[in-house]
């Protein structure tokens, strides 16, 4: 099967970074396009730091920074993308991958994985897990190093 519409969520990462090459690397063979997605979530935000007017401005210009650096990375292995970059807003990262998948169209979904075990997994969650269990479109999931990524 040859995937023309791939999604994958970043968050500057390593293993974000090793899902995003995987990704082009599909798309260039299928001639697709790869769409990279940021989601910042300013209630995470808000419980990390005190409030500023500037908070929220600085998370997204550190985004879009992200995004930037990820679409130049595809690009230079002549793969056509776009980015998008998402507020949470308290929402889980597979609510928002799965919703985001189905609104562009996705083909496939490439995501990065820590690889977290035992307590540490059930302490942290799985973002690749949610959105694993929450996609309707099928997810390639790229694993890295413990303590990096999703």
């Amino acid at each position: 099967m040859s995937y023309k519409r791939i999604l994958v969520p970043v968050d500057g990462s390593d293993t974000s970074n090793k899902a995003l090459m995987a990704a082009a690397k599909l798309a260039q063979e299928a001639g697709g396009r790869v769409r990279v997605m940021l989601a910042i979530d300013e209630f995470e935000l808000f419980s990390i730091m005190e409030h500023t007017g500037e908070l929220m401005q600085t998370a997204r210009e550190q985004g879009q920074e992200i995004l930037d650096a990820a679409l130049a990375l595809i690009e230079s292995e002549g793969v056509a993308g776009d980015t998008h970059l998402m507020e949470a807003r308290g929402q889980r990262l597979g609510d928002l991958v799965a919703r985001e998948a189905a609104a562009w169209q996705a083909d496939l979904v490439a995501v990065g994985t820590h690889g977290r075990r035992g307590l540490s997994r059930m302490l942290l969650g799985s973002g690749a897990e949610s959105v694993i269990r929450l996609a309707t479109v099928p997810v390639l999931v790229i694993r890295g190093e413990e303590g990096q990524g999703f």
